[in-house]
């Protein structure tokens, strides 16, 4: 099971102190709108989001179908695939795609701990 580009999304306070913080530490907004409460920051492979107002936590987040630069990939698994394969390994979604669509659509998913998971798929 190939899930896609990794990142985190960051639920944040305050978008403005935020996005200055990551800067510092070398980050570079890649998208997103500030005026929005949202940006996707990024340095060299490493992606985050911060989210104000979108989350209740941090959420671990997947992208099928990009590489860590966001860019579209010939060969990817259909978040769909992914969705058939959790569900076959036991994994409770508190999230489904729809299975009889195509392109872009997302599931979501608790970890043991607690942790939310999100894989979001954004391509055809």
């Amino acid at each position: 099971m190939k899930l896609g580009t990794f990142s985190l999304s960051l639920a944040v306070k305050d978008i403005a102190a935020s996005r200055a913080f990551y800067e510092k530490l070398g980050f570079t907004q890649v998208g997103g709108e500030q005026s929005q409460n949202w940006l996707i920051m990024r340095s060299g492979e490493t992606t985050i989001g911060l989210f104000q107002g979108m989350f209740e936590r941090n959420c671990l987040t997947f992208n099928p179908g990009w590489n860590s630069q966001g860019e579209t990939l010939e060969n990817f698994d259909d978040v769909r695939a992914i969705q058939r394969q959790l569900k076959a390994n036991g994994v409770g979604l508190n999230q489904e795609a729809d299975e009889s669509g195509t392109g872009p659509a997302s599931i979501t998913m608790i970890d043991p701990d607690g942790n939310p998971i999100l894989i979001d798929q954004h391509v055809g």
